[in-house]
């Protein structure tokens, strides 16, 4: 049995994201979980497997490293439990694998939940300290993720004649949203000049270009069509499902083929879960986007990436206010990575549970006008794995 169309989403729950020094790991794990089971209406019995996404267990002294955690954390023992981890994709690719058993018959009930704890360590002993001090010795030594986006940023402003001006106008737009999200880690908008004027971290990007370290879960409850149409309280469809790895993490911006203007992966993911979800023209089907924006560049061209533009017009979608709540094609109305903050393992979850939200009518004040298909977006490591699921009203 395919994904596409077979299997449904019937709940899903997202913490608060921000810094949350009072709540551990665990806390935050078993928050979401019996928040998705009690939003799908269901007892946790009827769950018959987890999918648990952590990217970096150790910024949580290695709670998260395996499928243990959910034992820990809920009383879901002796039930099976897979752990995975894919940079930024990995609350993504927990919802897949949760879809995966249940189109391939193994369950009619699983939970994917992702969960990240990034604040509990010192700047030392942090996600950018890693990357910049234990990767590559000779090739990637203080190589950070602010550096390696500032190239594509650079690039795109010369290609295109873009301004950093433009790469503003998406920070204040993510945080006008997330003003409307009582979950998000920020919750106060922005100026252009705010950000204009906020220290560089890695020319053309400052400090409101980059996503903030956050803390979070977010899980979401899948089951098989047949189950939804018969149990659920509301439900969504998986329509389309696309995953793509491209590269690998040191080589992709060494390639001579790599133009800095854009991601194969996502290109490829895309074209996957189009293909299923028998989508022709992204900007006329789609009515809701979540794409990841760890940094403001990121949303620009992961618009053209998608389809919504072509190469160099994405910022023409962003001056025309068509990416802003109310306009065209809304993109990241939860805040994004941006507002709503970043724990890399629950970000794709919650973008799930965001679009499910909007599908099915839930997502309150910031709900699109009659959406009824929407699209997630998550992007790992410097742009080699990307993940797209398209999530359609049934």
């Amino acid at each position: 049995m395919p994904i596409a169309g077979e299997v449904a989403i019937v709940g899903g729950y997202t913490t608060a994201f921000g810094v949350l020094h009072d709540r551990s790991y665990l806390d935050l794990l078993a928050e979401a979980a019996w928040g998705a089971v009690e939003d799908a209406g269901i007892a946790l019995d009827e769950v018959e497997a987890a999918w648990l996404a952590t990217a970096e267990p150790w910024t949580a002294g290695l709670v998260g490293d395996s499928g243990a955690a959910v034992a820990e954390a809920i009383p879901f023992a002796p039930r099976p439990v897979t752990r995975v981890s894919n940079f930024c994709t990995s609350g993504m690719e927990a919802v897949r694998g949760a879809a995966m058993a249940i189109a391939a018959g193994e369950c009619q009930v699983a939970i994917a939940i992702g969960a990240e704890k990034m604040r509990d360590v010192t700047p030392r002993n942090s996600l950018i300290a890693k990357t910049a001090e234990h990767t590559h010795p000779t090739i990637a030594k203080g190589r950070t993720a602010p550096g390696q986006f500032a190239l594509l940023a650079t690039r795109y402003l010369h290609a295109y004649g873009a301004t950093p001006e433009d790469l503003a106008l998406v920070a204040v737009k993510n945080h006008a949203h997330a003003t409307r999200n009582p979950k998000a880690h920020f919750r106060h908008p922005l100026t252009k000049e705010q950000v204009l004027s906020a220290p560089r971290i890695a020319e053309p990007l400052g400090v409101y270009d980059c996503t903030p370290t956050t803390d979070g879960a977010a899980a979401v409850v899948l089951a098989s069509r047949a189950w939804a149409e018969a149990h659920a309280r509301r439900h969504a469809l998986l329509e389309g499902v696309g995953l793509a790895v491209t590269d690998g993490y040191f080589a992709n911006l060494f390639r001579e083929s790599f133009d800095f203007l854009g991601f194969p992966s996502t290109r490829q993911a895309a074209r996957l879960a189009y293909s299923q979800a028998g989508i022709t023209n992204p900007l006329q089907e789609i009515d809701v986007v979540e794409c990841h924006d760890c940094f403001t560049i990121t949303e620009i061209l992961n618009t053209e990436d998608l389809g919504f533009a072509l190469p160099g017009e994405g910022v023409e979608l962003l001056r025309a206010g068509a990416t802003t709540l109310g306009g065209s094609l809304p993109v990241n109305v939860s805040g994004g990575l941006q507002a709503c903050g970043h724990p890399v393992g629950a970000t794709g979850t919650r973008m799930v549970v965001e679009i499910f939200d909007q599908v099915t009518g839930a997502a309150g004040p910031r709900q699109v006008a009659q959406a009824r298909r929407g699209l997630a977006h998550t992007l790992g490591g410097p742009g080699v794995i990307a993940c797209v699921m398209v999530i359609g009203a049934p």
